[in-house]
């Protein structure tokens, strides 16, 4: 088992291969255990490093409930300091991606570049009144629904129509293991989120991947970021929802090797 000491917190994480650093962040319903098919794919040419995010996992729990992705990517900060990590490159999935352009922004020496899958723009794609009522909801979801139930009702809408049954079994047993303390912190920092005037601050070149099927945060909203960045591009996949990483691992991985061996 592998754990990192912060301050107020461990954090767990799991890591394969050798070469330049890749740092993996889940997203809401996932945890490390989620990058199974990057960790064994990429790990000949990386240093693969996929961490449980503060309330995830097998890392504890955040005291109090974090507000805020920047708070997310203070603690990831900590972490890489505390793997003696001076440059990374980032991939982050859905609220992953949003500690990760974060971090890209306020940490521009420690990032060689940035992947971002199924990006989500949180409060900046609602209304008002839509974006109170999905924090609400996501906050009675995990506190009044056990997580086997949870994760029944959640998971198939992650997934792409036709989805082979063991990648639906095992995305709804990480998803099973969800944690009131980290999922209540990522709503919240969801409904706090609003990175439409940032993006074009990213200053590493970005590659943005959206599984074509996506129900959750669907190519369009792909589109609008990538539009912003300085120095981005997007790839999409066919018959791949929002977890388009564990639904075709063979293009993602193609995707994610491609963009990271190009020669700037």
């Amino acid at each position: 088992m592998l754990k990192m000491g912060l301050e107020d917190l461990s954090i767990h994480y799991l890591s394969e291969g050798s070469g330049p650093p890749l740092v993996l962040l889940h997203g809401l319903g996932n945890n490390s255990k989620s990058w199974i098919h990057q960790l064994k794919g990429l790990k000949k040419e990386y240093t693969v490093i996929a961490w449980d995010a503060p309330g995830y996992g097998q890392s504890l729990d955040p005291v109090p409930e974090l507000q805020h992705f920047s708070q997310f990517a203070d603690y990831l900060k900590k972490f890489l300091d505390g793997l003696a990590l001076e440059k990374v490159c980032l991939l982050g999935h859905s609220m992953g991606s949003a500690i990760a352009i974060d971090f890209a922004i306020r940490f521009p020496k420690m990032v060689e570049k940035l992947i971002i899958a199924a990006p989500t723009r949180g409060a900046a794609g609602l209304n008002v009144e839509e974006n109170i009522k999905k924090r609400k909801a996501r906050h009675d979801l995990v506190e009044n629904t056990p997580p086997e139930e949870l994760a029944r009702q959640r998971t198939p809408a992650l997934l792409a129509a036709n989805v082979d049954p063991g990648i639906l079994e095992y995305a709804q047993k990480i998803m099973a293991e969800v944690r009131p303390a980290g999922y209540k912190s990522v709503a919240n920092s969801l409904y706090n989120l609003n990175q439409m005037d940032e993006y074009s601050k990213i200053p590493v070149p970005t590659l943005v991947i959206c599984g074509e099927e996506d129900r959750v945060t669907p190519v369009s909203e792909s589109e609008i970021i990538v539009e912003k960045l300085q120095d981005g591009c997007l790839k999409t996949i066919a018959d791949a929802g929002h977890l388009s990483y564990l639904e075709k691992p063979e293009v993602f991985n193609k995707y994610v090797l491609g963009f990271l061996n190009e020669e700037e």
